[in-house]
């Protein structure tokens, strides 16, 4: 497989997942997503809303157009409807961009500063993407504890489940 390949998967799998989790998470009063239940961003809403944060930050690093916050906990949507058509426009706009990507472009340098340690830094653009989607299924892992907590089951969230995902990987079967 090469990166274009990777990072499409991973755009997919993305937006499938977050998709799915909004989906659950629409059952849920609003008090009980911002009920603080002791996760790193305290509550289903904190998760979320980082997520989306997070997303926008890294787009904005690799399209060259600055999504600004003061921390990485800040709120940018307190209306679950409206956090929930953003995330869909965010996943939209990283299908979009990773498509755009050609072979080359995964072996160029990328430089940014880092919000959690304000510092220059830079690292080859697949190593950036790698972590950008990584960062993604680490937070996403967390809502399905605190949903598991609340007693909704997300069901199967592994990649190699995603529907249709084997029919672009030929020669491969699922395990």
């Amino acid at each position: 497989m090469n990166l274009s390949q990777y990072a499409s998967t991973m755009a997919t799998y993305n937006a499938w997942m977050n998709e799915r989790l909004y989906d659950l998470c629409a059952g849920l009063t609003d008090e009980a997503r911002k009920r603080d239940m002791g996760a790193f961003f305290k509550s289903i809403h904190g998760t979320l809303n980082h997520l989306l944060l997070a997303d926008r930050v890294w787009m904005g690093r690799f399209t060259g157009k600055p999504f600004a916050v003061r921390s990485l906990d800040q709120e940018i949507y307190a209306d679950f409807a409206e956090l929930r058509s953003q995330r869909s426009r965010t996943d939209g706009d990283i299908t979009a961009w990773v498509a755009s990507l050609d072979a080359k472009d995964f072996e160029r340098d990328f430089s940014y500063t880092s919000i959690a340690k304000p510092q220059p830094r830079s690292a080859p653009l697949w190593l950036a993407i790698t972590h950008f989607f990584n960062h993604q299924t680490h937070h996403r892992g967390q809502l399905t504890t605190l949903m598991k907590q609340l007693g909704i089951d997300p069901g199967v969230t592994d990649l190699i489940w995603m529907p249709d995902v084997t029919s672009s990987m030929r020669g491969t079967t699922r395990a």
